[in-house]
């Protein structure tokens, strides 16, 4: 049985003739009788009752033409929702991405693409890079917003990193508050004498700072442990300390203050991932272009953020897996 055949029936049902029917669904009448006859051979049941210039329904087609009805009419509006879904009217895309990025790239992305595909549902979770990962790799997310210091994917899944920017990390003080040095940069030494608000242990940057500090032989002096972003961004403001942050976190942030931080210089890897064993959707692919074009703006705008790619020559992709 196929829609072929079921839109046959229901159009000798409704016009009472084989040759109409023909006509309307633009067939040869002997084509028409073919399918009709096929029908009936599949479902082991005539369906009409054949008489010289009249045609009728049997029981068997009076059972099967509400059936058929329905069945092309779900056809219908597959073919609706798929013809959504590629001038990307309908559709969803799931997004992962790190704490940091969510109040900054994140942000900038999603405004920007919601105003131009305003149909398509967004889902967002918000991790690590390493439970990030994981959840692309378990087909969870259609795309994850990493940091390229992290560890492979798991669970055999073939990963495409896209590298999008490289920013600074910076020191951050209030901006209520005097400045925390008179130069404009910081060094590891005088850092660690400064009253320091840390992230939870489960934070990349936090790694990070605190190797450049292990590397130094140095000790952080710390006042608070284990706060989130937006919590460690509130406490700065209000003058509890001083934090280590991407340099993006700074973007409408008034009340705070940032100092390059050098000897040594850190910086990370943004970088966008998806599966290369998926076709990503239209819609993923349609987003995936509106990350690329944000980080490049955001890069051009900072000269603590550098593009990982020449804007505007496309993206270098690095498969992994």
């Amino acid at each position: 049985m196929n829609l072929e055949q079921l839109r046959g029936f229901v159009e000798v049902a409704r016009l009472g003739h084989f040759t109409r029917a023909a006509e309307h669904l633009h067939l040869a009448q002997p084509s028409l009788s073919r399918q009709i006859a096929s029908l009936e051979h599949e479902l082991g049941a005539e369906l009409f009752h054949r008489a010289r210039g009249h045609i009728s329904l049997t029981a068997a087609g009076e059972a099967l033409l509400p059936l058929a009805r329905r069945m092309l009419a779900d056809a219908d509006s597959v073919r609706r929702e798929m013809a959504e879904l590629a001038g990307l009217r309908r559709g969803r895309v799931r997004l992962g991405a790190t704490p940091t990025l969510c109040i900054s790239l994140v942000a900038e992305a999603l405004s920007a693409f919601h105003g131009a595909h305003p149909g398509i549902e967004l889902h967002l979770t918000e991790g690590g890079s390493r439970s990030l990962i994981d959840e692309l790799a378990e087909g969870a997310l259609d795309l994850a917003l990493i940091t390229a210091s992290e560890g492979r994917p798991g669970g055999g899944a073939s990963l495409t990193r896209t590298p999008l920017l490289t920013e600074e990390l910076v020191v951050i003080s209030s901006a209520a508050r005097p400045p925390v040095t008179a130069e404009k940069a910081i060094g590891l030494e005088q850092l660690a004498r400064l009253p320091q608000i840390v992230f939870h242990e489960s934070y990349d940057l936090r790694v990070t700072t605190e190797a450049a500090f292990r590397a130094a032989g140095l000790t952080p002096s710390v006042v608070l442990e284990g706060a989130e972003m937006d919590a460690v961004l509130r406490f700065v403001e209000r003058g509890l300390g001083v934090a280590v942050v991407p340099a993006m976190v700074l973007l409408d942030r008034p009340g705070l203050r940032s100092v390059r931080l050098t000897k040594p210089r850190l910086t990370r890897t943004v970088s966008l991932a998806h599966r290369s064993d998926v076709t990503p959707t239209r819609a993923a692919e349609a987003m995936q272009h509106v990350i690329v074009a944000t980080a490049d703006a955001l890069a051009a705008g900072s000269a603590l953020i550098s593009p990982a790619r020449a804007p505007g020559r496309g993206r270098r992709s690095t498969p992994s897996g």
